[in-house]
């Protein structure tokens, strides 16, 4: 890349070129972006199906256009390949894009934006704004559809951009691997939210390495901000505190747990009864014992008068 077609003061150009740079000198087998010859602010790339996922295998294509005054304003996101998840050729709605620059921190790059969005492919879409809510089946046709050629989108030197990444991405990506029969008959992901929230905790997709790389990606981004119930806060998992119902059915107010009922065995009951037994009679004979000797006392005193 010609350095010299730039102002290089420009603080936009600067990052640019750095992260080109970076790019090339640290690639990835989960995806690849690279700016065109002609305008650095657009970017074409490619990410891998994140792994454990009905995108498994998949190799999907898109452009990211950077403002003027990158990277303290947000890029745009746009998929080329169909996938199921979010449409083709429409800006998407994310966390990291501009539909959310009040969330965008100029401390993250190209490189984070693109984990970031292998982490969002097998999460619940919501509703989203160019998001899609396709079945399973429907995202692993497409899948192992999207390795047969590059999407076709724009002016020859985009489509020569796009097709050579597409053949590094093809040779860094692993089989596509085969549904099972139950995950083929499954329902309308729409209906499997919580299998949805489940497969986004842990970024499937995303290298260990790259998280190590983007500590920011696992933490702080998160895709399409919702409103939260103030109270929404879940207890550890496998800690669920005792609830006090009251008489109108009310389970809101919480109590420590419960000290645990010790309950006696039978053996103990009776040894506490052979006990009870046994000092009664210790108790008798020493009655008895007294008994005697007051008694004995008596009739000698008797005797002598």
């Amino acid at each position: 890349m010609a350095d010299d077609k730039y102002n290089l003061k420009n603080p936009a150009v600067k990052r640019i070129l750095q992260e080109v740079k970076e790019m090339q000198s640290n690639p990835s087998d989960d995806f690849m972006s690279l700016p065109l010859e002609e305008n650095i602010f657009e970017w074409q790339f490619a990410i891998s199906g994140p792994r454990d996922t009905e995108f498994e295998g998949g190799i999907y294509h898109g452009r990211i256009q950077l403002p003027a005054e990158y990277p303290f304003k947000p890029p745009s996101f746009m998929l080329l390949t169909p996938n199921g998840r979010f449409e083709t050729q429409t800006k998407i709605c994310l966390s990291i894009s501009n539909h959310h620059p009040e969330h965008w921190q100029p401390s993250w790059s190209v490189r984070t934006a693109l984990v970031a969005l292998i982490a969002f492919m097998p999460t619940n879409p919501n509703g989203a704004l160019g998001s899609l809510d396709y079945k399973k089946e429907e995202r692993h046709a497409l899948a192992i559809k999207s390795r047969e050629a590059a999407p076709r989108f724009g002016t020859p030197e985009r489509q020569k951009l796009i097709d050579e990444i597409h053949e590094y991405m093809l040779s860094k990506a692993p089989p596509v691997p085969q549904l099972s029969p139950s995950e083929c008959s499954e329902e309308h992901p729409g209906n499997r939210e919580s299998e949805a929230q489940e497969s986004s905790r842990d970024a499937k997709g995303v290298s260990s390495q790259e998280r190590l790389q983007n500590p920011a990606v696992g933490e702080r981004i998160t895709e399409e901000i919702q409103e939260v119930p103030a109270n929404a806060n879940p207890s550890p998992a496998g800690v669920r505190p005792a609830r006090e119902v009251s008489a109108g059915g009310s389970s809101d107010h919480l109590l420590p747990p419960r000290a645990e009922t010790r309950v006696q065995k039978p053996a103990d009951d009776r040894l506490f009864t052979w006990a009870a037994v046994g000092l009664t009679i210790a108790i008798l004979v020493l009655l008895l014992k007294k008994f005697m000797k007051a008694s004995g006392h008596g009739a000698v005193f008797m005797d002598g008068s």
